[in-house]
């Protein structure tokens, strides 16, 4: 069967990788889609993501849902042949996060395609994969598989608004328009938030801000743009950038929360400090999400409208030119992989 296998910077070959034989307790899958992440990206572009270093050939990918296919011993789950997205984290369950109910930042984690663990966790882009039965989600009714790739992505979005705080009938701010970014406009809206503004470089980005339910899209380069907003009650920052952080600092209200979302290049990142201390701001970070998943699934299965952030649909053996559009921000928001018809 064939599947996506990253051997370095650069390097990512489509080639065919052994079936899986499931453990007790494992689920088999069929994938139909893929979403291309921006750690996939960071992985093929630059061999690694952060301190994970790619060190061995690494399946990629962690957005995946497909069909099931069957289970192996001491396994149960939905009917085989009932369509599934796939929850990727397999949290230790020991730690002191997870036993304080915060297992997103588990120390000792599991996620399908990560190079934080040698041997490295093989991740979800192959034609069938083999994970915990406990990983599986049914789809709601009325949800689709191309539409239920987006979950994993909406579940970091909906973890990151839930730690701003209440955003029902405040108005959010949210720097930087990719994929994330306008997942994050679509649950903030459906949270609540009586007025979203998104910020972002690119027109085309901006675009599906505004599909994602942004009420305002505001030019980051152009401080004359009229859009810019006096004050907001919280921000996001999901760009990453610098000057992303700095514009949330700046005008969310005294007492405001801002979330830090995108991760900053190269790890580090001035910022405008001496703001968060006179303005008593609540400066938080935001990782993966828990059980904002099943959240995500029925938030999916609600607002059919959020599938239109899928720009492109990719055949696996096209998966090098998935990968360079999804990298290209100015034709693309989120781009599939598909891997059966």
């Amino acid at each position: 069967m064939l599947g996506c296998v990253l051997y370095g910077q650069g390097d990512l070959r489509v080639e065919e990788v052994p079936a899986p034989v499931p453990a007790a307790g494992e689920a088999v899958v069929d994938i139909r889609y893929g979403g291309v992440c921006g750690s996939d990206l960071h992985y093929w572009r630059e061999g690694g993501v952060g301190d994970f270093l790619l060190r061995e050939p690494m399946v990629l990918g962690h957005e995946v849902v497909g069909t099931v296919a069957g289970y192996g011993p001491r396994a149960s789950g939905p009917e085989p042949g009932a369509p599934v997205a796939v929850h990727p984290a397999t949290p230790c369950g020991r730690c002191p996060e997870c036993l304080g109910g915060r297992r997103q930042v588990c120390r000792d984690i599991r996620y399908l395609g990560s190079a934080a663990r040698l041997p490295h966790v093989q991740g979800g882009f192959a034609a069938r994969i083999a994970v915990p039965a406990k990983q599986l989600r049914a789809l709601p009714d009325g949800l689709g598989l191309r539409a239920a790739a987006l979950a994993e992505p909406l579940a970091v979005a909906v973890h990151a608004v839930r730690r701003l705080g209440p955003v029902d009938g405040r108005h959010v701010l949210v720097t930087g328009a990719g994929p994330i970014g306008c997942l994050v406009v679509a649950a903030a809206k459906a949270a609540g938030a009586a007025r979203v503004t998104a910020t972002d470089l690119l027109p085309e980005a901006l675009r599906y801000a505004g599909v994602a339910g942004a009420d305002v899209c505001v030019r980051a380069d152009d401080p004359a743009d009229p859009g810019w907003p006096a004050e907001v009650d919280a921000a996001v920052e999901a760009s990453g950038a610098a000057s992303g952080l700095d514009a949330c600092l700046r005008l969310v209200l005294r007492g405001g929360s801002v979330v830090q979302l995108g991760m900053p290049t190269g790890g580090r990142s001035a910022f405008a400090a001496s703001l968060v201390v006179s303005k008593e701001i609540e400066l938080r970070g935001s990782f993966r999400f828990d059980g904002e998943f099943d959240e995500s699934l029925a938030l999916l299965a609600r607002e059919p409208g959020i599938e239109e952030l899928i720009s492109a649909v990719v055949p696996v053996g096209s998966a090098e030119d998935a990968f360079t559009l999804a990298t290209d921000r100015a034709r693309a928001c989120k781009v599939l992989l598909e891997f059966a018809g």
